[in-house]
Formats: structure tokens, C-alpha cells, sequence
């Protein structure tokens, strides 16, 4: 999690920037940093090739009625490059997600002692896992020659899964790299460096966690159960000493195969503990590298880059710039006009891009200044930017529904019709919320002095603002929605049609299509990277019996078919706390699909939408998990808006802001479960 957010490139907000002081520079590790780069700064071009060969594919179909299945492939050979090869560039750069709470706070010696120790024992066991079972994956694969399944697919698939040895020893030089800096750092480091919280603080907090983690042990019975939740609780513990998620969901899933494997060898009698029988080992840890082929040639994920890369170029083309100028003259006059505008722009912009970091910031940099000049209340307009970013989420095109169709099995298109009513609603809560107050409360929305009537010059300017972007939604989500592509096909459309607009708006140079192409190259590759710690994490999790273990302890509670929804929402609510929501949705939500199943909830899907219970479920979830944005301590557009609000506005105000939108986006979350037609409606429509 950013602990900054630059004002004058709000597209770098979902990188780490940590300012790495001279004393970092060490001559070897540099020359390993610029190499990495430049591998990657080739590789992250792959992502308009990608979108090249999405447009080239429905254009063949549409005009001349051809279909390539090589083009199919070639698009998840560019999504797998570009996202195994990120991984590298994204260490190098320091672009991770990490919880910062605790982080933020150490001295920056601390920090160095916790990247080389958690390189050294969470990372370096990773690496090597991969590089070893990656390349006999890859060598079986070239001693067959190996090729596509399809007859009139690509060649040497080998070559493609060479991708996977080659890419982590980038990771692994990369990793070195970082050592030698931190390392020559400790060496030379100024006395500044040693103000702060010290390790010996981080070693005693997480000495009480773990008395709290073997305390919580003896709830269970088994070993396995045992283990599991001490997993889970080892994995939130080091979350906390800000080292990157991807690699402490990595290194905790190798360290318990190894725990384990001690216990299945009656290694580990002298804690007092019955061996186990889970048969987990090296070699068995090792299927995770199919695990991770099967990540990078997923036909449905390649919509990641796509939607990202679709996102991010409509924030470089002005189109918010546009859209806040136009719509401040219609609502000038209007008690809380400025606050209803960013609501509104706020709804346009999630249904446009789905980067949360992108929008709150985007909208703080242009609104929050004119709020404060306007005298609005600190903590009304802190909190209308921060929810109105975080509704990109959940509005589709949503990156998160994406990932959460994938991780349940579902249809993208399903989910993406399902979310549209619930996103409407919420957006119409706030407005409706903001009107309210300021009605009430003239002075927290007060009317700009000097405002005038809107005329039909001011309908005409937002007409011209709105529509280009209206008619790039509705082709990529019309598309979808239609049948006439898929939500792959659509993502690369959109990301093409985005680039037109910039291009129409004279807003796209060769420097702004660098700063696109660099940050949905760093984007990718960390929720990618996530993707891959999360793989070994559930493998060994699962094995552990950790699936009937939570589906037990869901049963047991006793509460019935719509109680045991709402414990599991109540659940990941307050785990939106402390984990990120891809963190959750990797992890905790498949566990959650045999329980949903098991509950036999009957959801009407009108005879056509295939597992309705599971789709709506899956929007209850996403709804939750929006509100684990606003949230703290773990609440990312806190962080962001925090980088980018002006002096005035302190973190006090962020927070008394937050509470009413998580209060309406939880109001909005019990309409969904009181009226699940609100989610099973639309898709039904659609087929």
C-alpha cells in the first residue's frame, strides 16, 4: 500500500515509492537494477501487441468471418510474458503492495533489516522452488517437442513455458540486487537512519502474536488444524512488518509444506503433537508451477492488462478534466453541486476504468482544492472522493470481478451484468446522501459565491464531455452484454477505444503512452505476483484440510441459510481490515464456493443464468469488499487521497468522512441481500 501518492503523476498510485537515498547506490547492484529494466521496459510493450492481436482477432471475425485459434494463443503468450517478466521489474522498482500501518513507522535501518530478512526466508525458498521445478517443467516439456492441443495452434509451447525458469531468475537477480543495496546501505548509513521504531519492536509484537497464535491453536483438535490456523494468523503477523504480501503469501505457503512434511515424518513429536498424514513434500509442492502455467495461459485473466491499461489511458486523455469543468457550470448553483459533480464523474470514471488508485486520486487532485476554496467540511469532502473512487471496484468493467469469476468459476459476463444495478444504487445512496446534508447542514455544502444558472451552453459542454466516454462504455460492456464479444475481446476494444479518445482529445504523446504502458506493466505484475504467492499459499492450505476445516466451522455455527451468509459478509468485512481485497479474494472467497453450495439457498435465475446463489453471493462479496477500501487500518483509498488532499484536510477528516459511505455502501449491501433479483435480473435479460 502506497504511503504516497505523487500529485503530479496521479497514474503511478498503485506503485510503492520508497525516496532511496544516495547511500543506496551500490555500483553492482545498479547494473543488476538496469538490466532488469530494460528486460522489462522491452517486455511491457507486449501489452499493445496484446491489444493489437484482441482487435485483429474480432475484426477478422466480424469483417471476413475467419477465426485463427493461434491468435487465441498469441494473446495469453503476451499476457504470460508480460506478467511473469513484471515480477521482476516490479521488485526492482519497489512497486509490491504492502500494509504500510506499521511499516511506515519503523526507521529506515528497520526497514533494510526487514526486506534482507525477509528476502533471505520468505523469498530466496520461492525462487529456488521455481527455478528448479520451473525448468524440469519446461525440459519435459522440449524433449517431447511439445506443442498446442489445438491442430491449428502454435508451435514449440516449450518455448512458452521456458518463461517460467527464465522469469525467476530475473526475480532472483532482482532479489539480489536489493540485498546489495540495503546491505551496502547498513554499511554507510547516516545516524538519521536509525530514527524510528527499532526491529527489536517488530520481534516483540510478533513474539505476542504468535503466543496469541498457539493460544487460538488449542481451539482444534488436529494437527492439520493446527496448522492451518496458525498459517493463516503467521501470514497476517508478517503482513504487518510491511515486507510484500505476494511474497509473505509465497514464503509462509513453503515454510508450512516444510512444517508439514516434518510432522508427516514423526519429526516433530517432541512438541507434544500427533504426526499428520498430509503427503506434502518438495516434489508435491512442486505441482504449484502447473498451477502457475495454468495462471499465465488464462484466457479469461488476460482481460487484466486490458481493462488496467483501458483505465489508465482515459486518465491521461483529460476526460475527468473535461468532465469536472462541464459539470461544476450545470450544478454551480446547486447546494452540494461541487460534491454531487465528483459523485457523478465518480460513477463515469468507474465505469470506465476500475482502477481505484487512478480515480481517488484523479478526483482529490482536481476537486478537493476548489472544495476547500468553496469552504466545504474537511472530513464531507475528503469522504465523497474517497467513496466515489472506490466504486470503480465494483461498477464494471471491474478488475475484481474478473479475478473473482476466475477463482469461482463463473461467467465473466454474468458478473459483470450482475454488478450493474448494485453499483447504480450505491452511487444513487451517495448522491442522494450528499443532497440530504446539504439541505440540512447549509454549512457543509455551502453554494460558491458568484455561481451562476446553468444555460444550455453548460448542457452542451457536458453533452460533449459525456457522450465520448458514454459510447466507449457502451461498447465495451454493450458488446459483452450483447453476446458480440467476450469480455476479453471487449477489454482489448475498450483499450483501443480509450487510446482513440486520447488521440481525439490531443491529450496522447510518446511519453504519455511510456507512463501507460510502464503502469499497467507494474500494475499487472503485482497483483499477478499475488496471484503466484496465493497459488503456493492455497496449495498448501487445502492440503492442510484447511477447505473442510472453514467449511466445518461455517456449519457449525448453526445460523441457518441466510445467517451463515451474512457471518461469511461479516467475515470479510472485518477481515477488509487488515488484508487487501485481493488477498481475500484469492484466498478466502473459493473457499467459500462448497459452502455456498451446500447451503441449497434458492435464487431465482429465470430459468436461463447458470448457479444464481453463487453469483449472487459473489456480488454480496464484492459489495463487502468495497467498503474494505475505506476502511482502516488497510484502507487504500485513505492512503491515496491522503498523498494528493490539500494541508487543510488531516487524516481526522478522512476518517470521520468515511464512516457515513461505509454506513450507505452497507445499506446497500442488505438491499442486494433482501432483493437478490437486483443481481440475477440483468443477466437473465441479457441471454
Amino acid at each position: 500500500m502506497p504511503t504516497d501518492i505523487s500529485q503530479n503523476d496521479p497514474i503511478e498510485t498503485y506503485e510503492h515509492i520508497l525516496e532511496h537515498p544516495e547511500t543506496d547506490k551500490q555500483p553492482i547492484a545498479v547494473a543488476i537494477d538496469t538490466g532488469v529494466k530494460a528486460v522489462g521496459q522491452v517486455v511491457m510493450w507486449a501489452n499493445v501487441l496484446l491489444m493489437a492481436a484482441i482487435f485483429s482477432q474480432v475484426a477478422l471475425r466480424y469483417l471476413f468471418n475467419q477465426n485463427y485459434p493461434k491468435l487465441d494463443e498469441i494473446q495469453w503468450h503476451f499476457y504470460g510474458l508480460v506478467t511473469m517478466i513484471g515480477i521482476s521489474y516490479a521488485l526492482v522498482t519497489d512497486s509490491h503492495v504492502r500494509v504500510d500501518v506499521l511499516h511506515m513507522n519503523l526507521s529506515r535501518r528497520t526497514q533494510r533489516l526487514i526486506e534482507i530478512l525477509g528476502i533471505l526466508t520468505l523469498l530466496t525458498p520461492f525462487i529456488y522452488l521455481m527455478i528448479d521445478q520451473g525448468y524440469d517443467y519446461f525440459y519435459d516439456s522440449f524433449r517431447v517437442n511439445e506443442s498446442s492441443d489445438s491442430p491449428t495452434g502454435l508451435p514449440a509451447r516449450w518455448a512458452f513455458k521456458a518463461v517460467i525458469p527464465i522469469s525467476f531468475v530475473l526475480l532472483a537477480l532482482a532479489a539480489v540486487a536489493r540485498l546489495l543495496h540495503d546491505l551496502h546501505a547498513l554499511w554507510v548509513a547516516p545516524a538519521e537512519e536509525a530514527e524510528g521504531l527499532k526491529l527489536r519492536r517488530v520481534l516483540l509484537m510478533l513474539g505476542i502474536f504468535a503466543a496469541i497464535t498457539v493460544g487460538l491453536t488449542f481451539l482444534v483438535e488436529t494437527t492439520e488444524e493446527k496448522l492451518v490456523i496458525a498459517m493463516f494468523l503467521t501470514f497476517i503477523a508478517l503482513l504487518f512488518t510491511g515486507y510484500p504480501v505476494a511474497w509473505v503469501l509465497a514464503g509462509v505457503g513453503v515454510a508450512y509444506c516444510g512444517l508439514a512434511y516434518l510432522f508427516d515424518n514423526d519429526l516433530m513429536l517432541w512438541t507434544g503433537l500427533e504426526s499428520t498424514f498430509t503427503g506434502l513434500d518438495y516434489l508435491t509442492l512442486g505441482a504449484v508451477v502447473n498451477r502457475v502455467y495454468a495462471t499465465m495461459s488464462n484466457a479469461v485473466l488476460v482481460a487484466l492488462p486490458m481493462f488496467i491499461f483501458m483505465g489508465l489511458m482515459l486518465d491521461e486523455s483529460g476526460v475527468a478534466e473535461r468532465l469536472m469543468t462541464s459539470m461544476q457550470r450545470l450544478f454551480g448553483t446547486v447546494r452540494g453541486g461541487l460534491a454531487i459533480t465528483v459523485t457523478l464523474i465518480g460513477i463515469i470514471l468507474a465505469a470506465s476504468t476500475g482502477i481505484i488508485g487512478a480515480s481517488v486520486v484523479l478526483l482529490g487532485v482536481l476537486s478537493l482544492p476548489s472544495m476547500m476554496q468553496q469552504r466545504y467540511s474537511p472530513s464531507l469532502a475528503a469522504g465523497v472522493v474517497s467513496a466515489s473512487g472506490t466504486l470503480g471496484i465494483l461498477i464494471p468493467p471491474s478488475i475484481m470481478l474478473v479475478i473473482m469469476a476466475d477463482q469461482m468459476a463463473l461467467s465473466v459476463g454474468d458478473l459483470f451484468m450482475a454488478a450493474v444495478f448494485p453499483g447504480v444504487i450505491i452511487g444513487a445512496l451517495y448522491l442522494t446522501y450528499i443532497f440530504v446534508l446539504a439541505l440540512l447542514n447549509r454549512d457543509a455544502a455551502p453554494v460558491p459565491e458568484g455561481a451562476t444558472r446553468p444555460d444550455w451552453a453548460a448542457v452542451k459542454d457536458v453533452a460533449i464531455a459525456v457522450l465520448p466516454t458514454l459510447a466507449l462504455i457502451l461498447a465495451v460492456l454493450g458488446s459483452i452484454f450483447a453476446g458480440l464479444t467476450t469480455p476479453t475481446e471487449a477489454s482489448g476494444i475498450g483499450a483501443l477505444g480509450a487510446t482513440a479518445l486520447a488521440l481525439g482529445y490531443r491529450k496522447l504523446n510518446l511519453t504519455k503512452l511510456w507512463n501507460v504502458c510502464v503502469s499497467t506493466f507494474n500494475t499487472t505484475a503485482y497483483i499477478f505476483a499475488i496471484f503466484l504467492g496465493a497459488t503456493v499459499f492455497s496449495y498448501v492450505l487445502r492440503e492442510l484440510g484447511g477447505d473442510e476445516l472453514i467449511e466445518s466451522m461455517v456449519a457449525s455455527t448453526g445460523f441457518g441459510p441466510n445467517g451463515t451468509v451474512i457471518f461469511i459478509l461479516a467475515l470479510v468485512f472485518l477481515l477488509g481490515f487488515v488484508l487487501d481485497w485481493i488477498e481475500i479474494t484469492l484466498i478466502v472467497l473459493p473457499l467459500m464456493r462448497p459452502v455456498i453450495n451446500s447451503l441449497g439457498i434458492d435464487i431465482p435465475g429465470f430459468g436461463v443464468v447458470d448457479e444464481p446463489a453463487l453469483i449472487w453471493f459473489v456480488i454480496l462479496v464484492a459489495v463487502t469488499l468495497q467498503t474494505s477500501f475505506l476502511t482502516p487500518p488497510v484502507g487504500f483509498a485513505l492512503f491515496y487521497l491522503k498523498g494528493v488532499c490539500p494541508p487543510e484536510i488531516k487524516l481526522g477528516h478522512i476518517y470521520k468522512g468515511i464512516i457515513p459511505f461505509v454506513l450507505l455502501q452497507l445499506l446497500g449491501l442488505a438491499l442486494v441481500f433482501s432483493w437478490p433479483h437486483l443481481a440475477t435480473w440483468l443477466p437473465s435479460v441479457a441471454y
